[in-house]
């Protein structure tokens, strides 16, 4: 990897429907429907809205046979409605229903972990592919590897990637390049470090397919918003990425807006930046430079920091490089970047994606934002934010949450909500908050307590990865989470976020 300069990685186009990324496309933006697939009015509805506000490509759940073949219904009332979005289908479990998709969507996306090929049938589904001209998705989840990768990786980036590669060397083999990739984890760090991994490998075998960003599980608010553009930031300054999915626990048409600001943030990195200890730098190995034990920010004392302002349009460059050449390569170091931004959630999105990386990488023991037009304590929230996002410092409870699907049974949206009132002002937490057991358990791995559904109306609790009470009724199942965190002693209060932040979703920021 080039250290000094922005620049696109390489790779093949791959047509969507009426989309194409890859190549010299722009980055797309797009998002997932949280509506049954079953419910083709309301599937419909939610596809336009989501359309309208941006996003081209839209993917939704095929967890059975009903669910695939009604995508028919889907696509083809979307056609009538004067729509050309290009819709995927999500597959898990059952290798038919990616067969029945393929037949009406314009991408398929499997999880390996998940999906079974013990007779071929990726291999069938590949040119059920070609003759219709559909792309593929192999899409990783750290949540969710197969057994026997687990068996001998753990759940790991490199887990993550020997999984990935499994099935890119049968496309290759068959000579089909219509596939795109992603490595989608709810750690930051693990989510980087999966994705330059995997860029890694492809390269070294000659393979230039594009790449799907996200972070999953990154919740809602603010803090969802920080967490995506952390993890999706660190790729897209590195030149990776050709689509993105900022994944929130929100209406999916939300997802679009910060999305795009990323994009178009990214859009042009400018500027040339020598770095002459590049050995200093492993981007797939965190190491931090220095003895400090609790990164700082801004409003906390800063002797024997050395400040690096960035100026330039290219931020994460001109720092990584600064802090490189440093001639003392322990000596803290303080970030510090201006914006002039008037809305919270600009500033919020674009520092989190130029300074969180340099975090992330184990590079800056610190963070200074100055933004004129934000009060001291919406800047300190948001660095509190970015070392959290980041994985340095735990100042307030994180919620993993996922942004629901078709898949979930109950109302996560609401239920998240519930749960902050109830917990956010606890300290040093994490709490799942996961729609069903397709990802729930493993993306919420670290957690220390997790709310996954079950069935309908149905809640199995978890502390770490064990289940603690299973199958019980969603109407008790938050007290009874309430009460397992008193009983194991960790109902310690936390300092709260100023009003802006916390109330940034309800205000529609």
């Amino acid at each position: 990897m080039d250290l000094t300069k922005f620049r696109r990685r390489p790779t093949c186009e791959v047509r969507i429907g009426p989309v194409t990324i890859g190549g010299d496309c722009p980055v797309a933006v797009q998002s997932m429907t949280n509506t049954d697939t079953n419910d083709t009015p309301g599937s419909v509805a939610q596809i336009e809205r989501i359309d309208r506000a941006g996003g081209r490509i839209v993917r939704l759940t095929a967890q059975g046979r009903r669910e695939g073949e009604n995508l028919s219904n889907i696509v083809r009332t979307l056609r009538a409605d004067g729509f050309d979005t290009a819709i995927v289908a999500d597959i898990h479990f059952v290798p038919e229903v990616a067969a029945i998709a393929a037949q009406y969507v314009d991408k398929v996306r499997i999880n390996p972990g998940n999906y079974r090929n013990e007779h071929g049938e990726f291999e069938a589904l590949i040119e059920q592919c070609r003759k219709r001209g559909v792309a593929l998705r192999i899409g990783v989840n750290h949540g969710s590897l197969a057994k026997r990768v687990f068996d001998r990786w753990g759940d790991t980036p490199e887990g993550m990637v020997v999984s990935a590669m499994e099935f890119l060397r049968i496309c290759r083999e068959r000579d089909f390049d219509q596939v795109v990739v992603s490595m989608k984890s709810s750690n930051t760090r693990v989510m980087v470090a999966a994705y330059r991994l995997l860029v890694e490998a492809m390269d070294a075998e000659g393979m230039r397919y594009p790449i799907h960003l996200g972070v999953t599980e990154a919740g809602n608010g603010l803090e969802g918003r920080v967490k995506s553009a952390v993890g999706i930031g660190a790729l897209l300054a590195d030149g990776i990425g050709d689509t993105i999915r900022v994944s929130l626990t929100e209406a999916p048409e939300n997802e679009i807006p910060v999305a795009q600001l990323l994009v178009d943030h990214f859009a042009s990195r400018p500027g040339v930046f020598e770095v002459r200890h590049p050995e200093r730098y492993s981007p797939t190995e965190y190491r931090r430079r220095s003895h400090v034990t609790v990164p700082v920010i801004h409003s906390e004392p800063l002797e024997g920091f050395r400040i690096l302002e960035a100026f330039s349009g290219n931020p994460t460059a001109e720092l990584r490089a600064a802090i490189l050449n440093l001639e003392r390569p322990d000596e803290p170091v303080v970030v510090k970047r201006r914006y002039e931004d008037t809305s919270l959630e600009h500033v919020a999105v674009k520092a989190a994606a130029d300074l969180g990386p340099l975090l992330l990488d184990g590079l800056a023991d610190g963070l200074w934002i100055e933004a004129p037009a934000l009060s001291e304590r919406e800047i300190r929230d948001v660095e509190l934010m970015i070392l959290q996002a980041a994985r340095v410092r735990f100042s307030h409870t994180e919620y993993i949450a996922c942004p629901s699907c078709g898949r979930t049974l109950y109302d996560i949206e609401r239920t998240l909500a519930e749960i902050k009132s109830r917990t956010s002002h606890l300290k040093n937490l994490r709490i799942g908050v996961m729609g069903c057991i397709v990802n729930g358990p493993g993306e919420m791995a670290d957690a220390d307590y997790g709310y996954v559904g079950a069935g309908p109306g149905r809640i199995t609790l978890y502390k770490g990865r064990e289940v603690i009470v299973r199958n019980i009724p969603q109407e008790e199942a938050l007290d009874r989470l309430i009460a397992l965190i008193r009983e194991n002693g960790d109902w310690v209060d936390a300092p709260q976020p100023s009003a802006a932040a916390a109330d940034f979703t309800k205000r529609g920021c």
